[in-house]
């Protein structure tokens, strides 16, 4: 069995630790074997090459043929008795010198393998495991203090003996373990040293084979390739020479750019510039300047020059989009100063520029645009456009105030706005431009308004054709000489963006970019197709963000207008609510005629300014409520109820608000003889039916006529003196699809108060709901008040009536039933703008006043039946007095009684005012219960009478047959024959059935 160790075995290999440690080591065993005697030399052992096959303690022969192991002599001192030899055991040993070679060589086997098994630090492991471990420290210096106190403590000098004993032992144990692997390791040595040997042989006959090759070639190159080579080292120095005066002439040209540059420059000549830019970004992009130390600073003096032009490029483009306005703005001015007046007919408000304004606007902003494109600097000059608008837009409409003001604060003002604008502004001072503005007459501040509107409409049209000149350089440019000049700017300008967010992207997230980069590696897989699709959506994304900025800048200029307009509003908040009607009508049209021109320019709402009109109208709408809920109190609380004549104006008010066309012609011939000629004529139409516009003109017209003085109440007055004067002449009556109604002076304000809510709601559309309610509470209070004041009696307190009488109880009938009656009229007119969210409510709201108003007239009624019931009781209380004068043998008067007589004419007089006053259908509706009152009272009250003798029972009769005759002459609608049948009659045919058939 002959198993050398492996070359490849891990015993071989040099440890870490023990090539550290080997300058330790080396010394320690150095200086061991200088003083232990028992040492041996490292050198020798090294040396030797047959210490591994000779020497039995370094090395051990696995070889089958293995000697028999030589014993040492035993003692020559022989035992006695005993003279035993060692050829004596010759038999022995040859008998088991096979067994004991086949267990030695096992032996030698199992341990060779379990050094195969270990690794180079086994014999420092065993070292360890007997050396402490301070000494193998890779820091272990005995210069250091704590270090020789650890090795060395010096205490006694036994211990010093101690130490310096232990000391050559741990020296002989590292020597013997150094030793036990160098042996291990000097046959692969000596093999390799062998194969070095050979190595170098070859190596110099390596050596002498290159010279001979290199004399070869010498001679041959000396002889063949010389001239050849020669022809090469000229043609690659013309080639040389050639890239020299290329590279020469590129200087040239590059310095000649940078002159050219400078020169462009301060001549604004943008677009030369840009194309000397570009080139020489090129030459700096590529390597043709590279390592060129003259040109190092280019960079810097290319973006020096490319600020320049974009300074020179947004002057231009501010000068030619903002500054061209400003001639507007004082033409307008001047010409407000000599007319003091703009018409509101629209001319005035149409501020555009012609076609040929609009071509040569574009043409001066091409070349600006595309310049400002290819640097990418259009989104950004486009946010100072915005800002500068802006603020260009609110200065002008302050100057624009400040120099109207001084012009119309000269003119005379109304004496009603004077008082109470000095009043507001008495703690303010008069010299601010707010106490100016709340100083001006509602016609002034109009016209101050309209000629702010124009210069606003000035500044907007001129950013508007900026805007669209844009969009047209950007997107309609096919077929133009610019557009591929554009396409091209926008390409440049879009990568220049990119570049530039790259860099910023860059600095911010460099971790970001890295797996930005990756990503676009493993996509760059599929093909080179990206990259086009990607220049063409940076390129939309471009564009869309200049559309964006260009967008932007007129929605900036259009909600600063709609902000100043909003502040100039609001300065005089506390003076519109107490306008007229068509006065704040007048601001509130011509700003929806601003909100509306300004939001077709800027594309988008102005929430500010309509939330600014839309609190000052519902203000309006409050002031005015309240004004009008405090008039009708007054109103209510002087009300006479008195019958008045109907002027011609309420006639008007009613026709046009509440009746259809057909019953406007009906009217129109029942009413033709009484209308006056100077009241308001009506415009028919084709077909005979006043128009439209004929019915606003006189709803305008009646409401101005109205609100000029308080004319309504001493019209009434005056007719209602007058109609006194007349006597018996029949009063003008108010009427509504074709029924006439008797009016009180109250009733006809509720008409007027009526008919400016319905204009208020129509000019208002958007608080409709707010007027309703307004209208609602209107006609709540006037029912209320009015039931107070009539069937509550309060009219004579707070009236000075000494009673109220059955005319003031039809005459509050009829304006309770015209009121009633229009309801549904005007229900229907005032939620024709109402949202159609809010109508369930409103309409459940109407609908309970409709009927609180039917229950007001039903209660009147009932109280006129009441009364006639009461004076009925009256006089039957009086009744058996009378009966006992019949019972009387002196009494013969065959005359109705006092009692008979009392009644019916009471009766008569009842009839007689209700007739007047009251339709047909509530008078008999009247009168009928009045004769089942009458029936059954009277009836009831003969029936206990006591009647003694035959003269009485006459009387009786009498005045049964002269109450009956009145009963039946009372307006009923009973088919009955004869009319009013009742108790009574069923009476008179009981207890006087032969009378009556005689």
């Amino acid at each position: 069995m002959d198993s050398q160790p492996s070359p490849s075995s891990g015993r071989f290999e040099s440890s870490p630790s023990t090539s550290n440690n080997t300058p330790f080591l080396t010394k320690s065993i150095s200086d061991a074997s200088s003083s232990s005697p028992h040492s041996q030399s490292l050198a020798s052992i090294l040396n030797n090459p047959h210490a591994g096959k000779s020497d039995g303690f370094w090395w051990w022969s696995t070889s089958s043929s293995i000697p028999t192991p030589d014993f040492l002599p035993l003692s020559t001192l022989p035992k006695p008795g005993s003279e035993t030899r060692v050829p004596d055991f010759q038999s022995y040993l040859s008998s088991i010198s096979d067994p004991y070679a086949r267990f030695h060589d096992i032996q030698q086997h199992a341990r060779f393998e379990s050094l195969e098994h270990q690794d180079d630090q086994n014999a420092l492991v065993a070292c360890l495991k007997e050396v402490p471990a301070l000494y193998f420290k890779e820091d272990f210096e005995l210069e250091d203090g704590s270090t020789f106190k650890a090795a060395c403590p010096f205490r006694t000098t036994a211990e010093n003996l101690v130490t310096q004993e232990k000391l050559s032992q741990y020296l002989d144990v590292v020597e013997l373990h150094l030793v036990r692997e160098i042996s291990l390791r000097s046959n692969s040595f000596f093999e390799a040293q062998g194969q070095l040997e050979d190595l170098n042989s070859k190596i110099v006959q390596g050596c002498d084979r290159i010279r001979e090759l290199k004399e070869t070639i010498k001679l041959l190159d000396d002889n063949l390739v010389g001239s050849a080579r020669k022809v090469q080292e000229l043609n690659v120095q013309r080639s040389e020479l050639i890239s020299l005066q290329d590279k020469l002439n590129l200087i040239l040209y590059v310095n000649q750019a940078l002159s050219t540059l400078k020169l462009l420059v301060a001549s604004a000549d943008c677009a030369g510039a840009l194309d000397v830019i570009d080139d020489l970004q090129h030459l700096l992009d590529g390597d043709e300047l590279a390592g060129l130390h003259c040109f190092r600073h280019v960079r810097d003096q290319l973006a020096a020059s490319i600020d320049s032009i974009n300074s020179i490029l947004s002057a231009e483009f501010m000068r030619i989009s903002i500054h061209g306005a400003g001639n507007v703005d004082a033409l307008s001015t001047s010409k407000f100063k000599v007319q003091k007046t703009i018409s509101m007919n629209g001319e005035g408000h149409e501020v555009k520029l012609d076609e040929e304004d609009n071509y040569n606007l574009r043409d001066r902003l091409l070349p600006f645009v595309i310049g400002l494109l290819r640097t990418a600097k259009l989104p950004a000059v486009l946010r100072i456009y915005h800002d500068t608008l802006t603020a260009d837009m609110k200065t002008a409409i302050k100057m624009a105030v400040e120099e109207l003001l001084r012009v119309l604060g000269a003119q005379p003002m109304d004496s009603d706005f004077v008082a109470g604008e000095r009043a507001v502004d008495a703690d303010g001072g008069s010299s601010s431009l707010a106490s100016r503005l709340r100083s001006l007459s509602p016609e002034c501040f109009v016209h101050l308004l309209k000629a702010v509107f124009l210069i606003v409409q000035a500044h907007l049209a001129q950013a508007s054709e900026v805007k669209r000149a844009i969009e047209w350089i950007l997107c309609h440019l096919d077929g133009h000489y610019a557009a591929d000049s554009v396409a091209a700017a926008i390409a440049l300008g879009a990568a220049a963006s990119e570049t530039a967010h790259e860099t910023v992207d860059q600095v911010n997230s460099s971790l970001q970019l890295s797996v930005q980069r990756n990503s676009s590696k493993v996509s760059s897989a599929h093909g080179n197709g990206n990259e086009g699709i990607t220049s063409s959506t940076l390129s939309r994304n471009f564009r869309a963000d200049v559309l964006r900025e260009n967008a932007e800048a007129v929605f900036a200029a259009c909600d600063a207008a709609h902000g100043r307009w909003a502040k100039i509003l609001g300065v005089r908040s506390p003076i519109h609510p107490r306008l007229r009607l068509q006065e704040f009508l007048n601001i509130y049209n011509i700003t929806q005629e601003f909100v509306t021109a300004t939001e077709k320019i800027g594309g988008r709402l102005g929430y500010s300014i309509r939330g600014t009109l839309q609190s000052q109208a519902k203000a309006f709408i409050d002031f005015q409520h309240e004004s009008r809920m405090a008039k009708m109190r007054a109103i209510l609380d002087q009300e006479n109820w008195a019958e008045i004549d109907v002027p011609d104006e309420f006639q008007t008010i009613v026709t046009s608000l509440f009746c259809s066309e057909s019953e406007t012609r009906e009217l129109a011939d029942e009413v033709s003889a009484d209308i006056a000629p100077s009241s308001p004529k009506m415009v028919l139409g084709s077909d005979g039916s006043p128009t439209a516009e004929a019915r606003l003109q006189k709803i305008s017209q009646n409401a101005e006529h109205t609100d000029s003085t308080p004319r309504s109440e001493s019209t009434a007055q005056s007719n209602e003196t007058n109609s006194r004067e007349r006597g018996k002449s029949s009063a003008r009556l108010l009427f509504f699809r074709g029924v006439g109604y008797h009016m009180v002076n109250c009733g006809l304000i509720l008409v007027k108060m009526l008919s400016e809510c319905i204009e208020m709601n129509n000019s208002l559309p958007g608080l409709s709901s707010e007027v309703v309610h307004r209208v609602v509470e209107i006609l709540k209070l006037f029912n209320t008040r009015t039931c107070q004041l009539v069937l509550g009696a309060g009219a004579m307190q707070v009236s000075g009536l000494k009673s109220i009488t059955s005319k003031h109880l039809a005459l509050s009938s009829q304006v309770i039933s015209f009121t009633y009656t229009i309801i549904p009229e005007l229900k229907r007119i005032l939620f024709l703008k109402v949202p159609e969210t809010r109508k369930g409510l409103l309409i459940l709201e109407v609908d309970r006043v409709a009927q609180d108003y039917k229950v007001h007239r039903d209660e009147i009624h009932s109280k006129l039946v009441q009364i006639m019931r009461e004076r009925l009781l009256v006089h039957l209380r009086g009744l058996p007095q009378i009966v006992e004068s019949w019972n009387r043998p002196e009494n013969t008067d065959t005359q109705p009684s006092q009692f008979a007589r009392s009644i019916t004419k009471e009766v008569g007089l009842l009839q007689r005012v209700l007739s007047r006053t009251l339709h047909e259908l509530d008078v008999q509706a009247i009168f009928r219960q009045v004769a089942i009152i009458f029936h059954s009272q009277i009836s009831e009250a003969f029936s206990h009478l006591d009647i003694s003798s035959e003269h009485a029972k006459k009387r009786m009769y009498c005045d049964v047959q002269h109450i009956l005759a009145c009963i039946r002459s009372l307006p009923s609608d009973s088919k009955s024959n004869p009319p009013n049948w009742g108790q009574l009659d069923e009476f008179v045919a009981k207890n006087f059935g032969e009378e009556v058939g005689q």
